[in-house]
């Protein structure tokens, strides 16, 4: 009979996890769907399954000739679709929900691994999802949240405990080079290893040397193992190029929003995990090894220049908070330092008793229940996305070349395409400067702004409510608005007016508030 109760109680990693699923279902739920990049790689898995092979041109612009575009998240793209197909957008939220639960309840698991402290790793453990949680999205980048924790964990364990757990590194590579193009900071911390295994074969003692030597040959080897299969990908060896492409793209990481730096102004944990990690380094008698230091550079470096690899930043720089932490906590005083760990000892053993996955299992079976008899539904947001204005454009067969909000285009591929093309989505390193600055000329309303219209053929707009680019259409005399609402208005060009539009709305306004 005592093993009932064993099963039934809650340990700390179950209890990891049924928070965080509980928090982005029902918490965030809808919020993973902020980023209308998740409708076109939808689109993208489909149209992958339904012609059998990848896309080298861009098929949902109405640039003439079509933009070269590498689909290097095309496996995830599938893996989105399939879901989608079967479950929706509210099966889609639930699976990236368990994917991110999962992610976070391994951090957790990792971080156990390495510490008796308790205590220490519930705190490191939330702080670090905290601090990750500022790119929850249903997007192909979850997938590579999780194979980097996975693959910095085999790491260490060559590393530090001198297990057999690279041959596993050139097979998760393989899967992870056709999920996302993160996998390329997979081959950064392989150089990242041999590197200071090589600086530490010329400062160690003699035997310590010998080691490191052969640990960086070791890793060598992997390096090449792990850069053939990656070549195993739709264009082959050109994928390891498209990473350094993009980062190198100054146009691009000037102005796209997730690859700016972070804003300090607003509340961000990572900010508070950053401030942590230098006051726990400054305060510990343990120095790290150049590995680990290279990687707070490294991670600390990444996450600073782009908002983009905060999460990374969380996931891999925890493991080395916790280490320093752990050196802080027996320099404390005395009777403090007996009454922590007393605690820690009590909650570990407690902790230790406790077996089975219940609640895990439980809270899955629930949430999915729910979703199945129609309680939980998740959709993109109206309020966000021009959820109505595109009902609207579908309905009246608005034609003609469109211009669109960047942000819009994403949806707009998910719900109009193939009977409508966009001029501009999230797409950012297709597009590039030569499409960019037009875009962005046109938007912000800069001079020689109605010239791009004319050069590209704009028929009609549709951009959001509140910009600066629907404020001054409405000055215009060739401009009319026939639709409008909180987030998005519709503007026509006066002399290819539709017919039908112009006999329903005379007076070329739509007073249709949402």
């Amino acid at each position: 009979m005592r093993l009932l109760p064993t099963i039934l109680l809650p340990s700390i990693g179950n209890m990891v996890f049924v928070a965080l699923l509980v928090v982005l279902v029902f918490g965030t739920g809808n919020g993973i769907l902020n980023d209308g990049d998740t409708g076109y790689h939808i689109r993208t898995g489909e149209v992958i399954l339904k012609t059998g092979r990848v896309p080298t041109k861009d098929i949902y612009s109405s640039h003439v000739p079509a933009l070269k575009w590498t689909a290097h998240e095309w496996l995830a793209e599938v893996i989105m679709a399939v879901v989608f197909k079967a479950t929706g957008l509210t099966g889609l939220v639930l699976f990236f929900a368990l994917l991110l639960a999962a992610t976070h309840w391994l951090l957790y698991r990792v971080l156990r691994s390495q510490s008796e402290s308790c205590i220490l790793v519930i705190l490191i453990t939330l702080l670090a999802t905290a601090t990750s949680s500022s790119h929850w999205l249903a997007r192909p980048h979850v997938f590579s949240l999780l194979i980097t924790l996975v693959w910095v964990h085999l790491l260490d364990q060559f590393q530090y405990r001198n297990q057999h757990t690279l041959k596993f590194l050139p097979w998760i590579m393989l899967l992870w080079v056709n999920l996302h193009g993160g996998f390329f900071i997979g081959i950064v911390l392989l150089v990242v290893y041999i590197t200071g295994n090589i600086l530490h074969s010329f400062a160690g003692y003699p035997n310590q040397a010998r080691q490191h030597r052969r640990k960086a040959k070791i890793l060598s080897c992997y390096l090449i193992l792990t850069l053939v299969a990656s070549l195993i990908n739709p264009i082959g060896a050109k994928i390891l190029l498209f990473p350094i492409k993009l980062t190198s793209d100054r146009f691009i990481m000037d102005r796209v929003i997730e690859f700016l730096s972070p804003n300090f102004h607003d509340v961000l944990p990572f900010k508070y995990m950053l401030l942590a990690t230098i006051c726990v380094l400054a305060l510990s008698q343990v120095s790290l090894n150049l590995i680990e230091t290279g990687l707070i550079l490294l991670l600390s470096y990444m996450a600073l220049y782009s908002a983009r690899h905060v999460s990374l930043y969380a996931i891999i720089v925890a493991p080395l908070l916790l280490k320093s932490c752990e050196s802080v906590l027996r320099n404390l005083p005395t009777q403090l330092f007996n009454f922590i760990r007393l605690r820690d000892q009590n909650l570990s053993a407690i902790d230790a008793k406790i077996s089975g996955y219940f609640w895990p299992s439980f809270s899955i079976i629930f949430i999915v229940s729910l979703a199945l008899v129609g309680n939980l539904q998740f959709q993109f947001n109206e309020k966000r996305f021009p959820v109505a204005a595109v009902e609207f454009i579908m309905r009246e067969n608005i034609t003609g070349k469109m211009f669109n909000n960047d942000e819009f285009g994403d949806y707009i591929i998910f719900s109009a395409w193939p009977r409508y093309r966009v001029f501009m989505d999230g797409r950012s390193d297709m597009y590039g400067e030569k499409l960019g600055a037009p875009y962005l000329k046109v938007a912000n309303v800069q001079p020689g702004w109605k010239d791009v219209l004319s050069q590209y053929n704009i028929d009609w707009i549709i951009f959001d409510t509140d910009s600066a680019l629907s404020a001054a259409l409405r000055e215009q005399n060739d401009w009319h608005a026939v639709y409008s609402d909180q987030v998005a208005t519709i503007f026509i060009k006066k002399n290819v007016e539709h017919k039908y539009l112009t006999a329903k709305y005379p007076t070329a306004t739509l007073p249709t508030t949402k």
